[in-house]
């Protein structure tokens, strides 16, 4: 008996859903390319020029990172544009922590069974992510995997890659004992936290209005961070993601240093309220899991840190005093390198 041939599609892959795909996408991703974007879109590598860049000694600086547990609440709400801009901000906003301004991204989707509309929107949302951070979307890969992943459903990654003069790099390593502390404000949960978010909050809520709430996109502070950089001297930045303040401030301060966070300064958004009732953690568990309202930290001499936080709110920040440095030897945190007054 001569059997019946078996195609790829009736394996579960779509090849032409695949073209249809890249169709919908082109324009949003061409909008995203700068005079430094060498060739179009469908070529195997992605090429992007330095040469315009004026640096004595340039340095690449990459990130990579995914959008975590969030993307469930995508699949709930069937709105898909808003994590493409999270995915683009948990890497640019690491990148330019150290100074570097982002050039290009790529990203990864990987599905079960590829359904152009939502992964459009998607990539849209990658697009609109880097055009806040003025960087382009330079390439990217879809995987259509049977069986992997449940119909409907869908995973993301992608990289950033950004550019520094090396004696211009941030590192904190010129951090000391007095620094000031800056937070600028989060834009809600962002991309991390959310295991415990789905612990406890109920499916219904999720789907409804706390829901959308939620799926509100990772703020990217590239431009503020940049222009910032480009009037004061910034010692250190820390982008507040998973670990929250405990991990993160932390990686940024020499050794023998350490930071005191005072709470007073500023206002807990009410979502994070409604989390901190709902989970019973205490304010180390709390500040360890979410970002509590603060994205990013930024340390600066004393002498100039209100320039700092009248500058960044009037680039359109929520920026307040968060804390100092101060020496280990001289305080109660040796152990843990963070502590707060409340």
């Amino acid at each position: 008996m001569e059997k019946k041939p078996i195609s790829y599609k009736d394996a579960g892959v779509d090849v032409e859903a695949g073209y249809k795909a890249v169709d919908l996408i082109k324009k949003k991703v061409r909008a995203t390319f700068d005079e430094n974007v060498l060739g179009d879109i469908g070529s195997f590598g992605g090429l992007y020029s330095i040469a315009n860049f004026n640096f004595k000694n340039p340095v690449l600086v990459s990130g990579t990172d995914g959008v975590g547990t969030k993307l469930r609440l995508a699949f709930m709400q069937n709105k898909h544009d808003t994590v493409g801009i999270d995915l683009v901000a948990m890497s640019v906003n690491d990148v330019v922590c150290q100074g570097a301004k982002p050039l290009f991204f790529l990203d990864y989707f990987a599905c079960g069974k590829l359904q152009p509309e939502s992964m459009a929107e998607v990539v849209g949302g990658i697009a609109d992510g880097c055009k806040q951070a003025n960087c382009a979307l330079l390439g990217g890969e879809t995987a259509e995997m049977p069986g992997f992943y449940e119909n409907g459903e869908y995973d993301l990654a992608g990289f950033c890659v950004g550019i520094a003069d090396k004696d211009k790099l941030i590192t904190g390593k010129n951090i000391v004992a007095g620094d000031v502390l800056i937070g600028l404000a989060s834009s809600g949960v962002h991309s991390n936290g959310f295991s415990l978010v789905r612990k406890v909050v109920s499916e219904e809520e999720l789907k409804g209005e706390l829901g959308k709430e939620l799926l509100t996109p990772t703020k990217i502070y590239v431009k503020t961070i940049l222009a910032l950089i480009n009037e004061f001297e910034i010692k250190g930045i820390s982008h507040i993601t998973g670990g929250g303040f405990i991990e993160n401030i932390p990686r940024i301060l020499p050794d023998g240093l350490c930071a005191k966070i005072d709470l007073i300064n500023y206002e807990v958004p009410k979502l994070f309220k409604l989390l901190t009732q709902r989970t019973s953690l205490d304010t180390r568990g709390l500040y360890n899991t979410f970002n509590m309202g603060t994205g990013m930290v930024l340390c600066v001499n004393a002498k100039d840190a209100e320039k700092v936080i009248a500058k960044a709110n009037k680039l359109g920040e929520k920026a307040y005093f968060l804390g100092e440095v101060l020496n280990k030897k001289d305080t109660c945190l040796a152990d843990c390198r963070i502590g707060f007054k409340e």
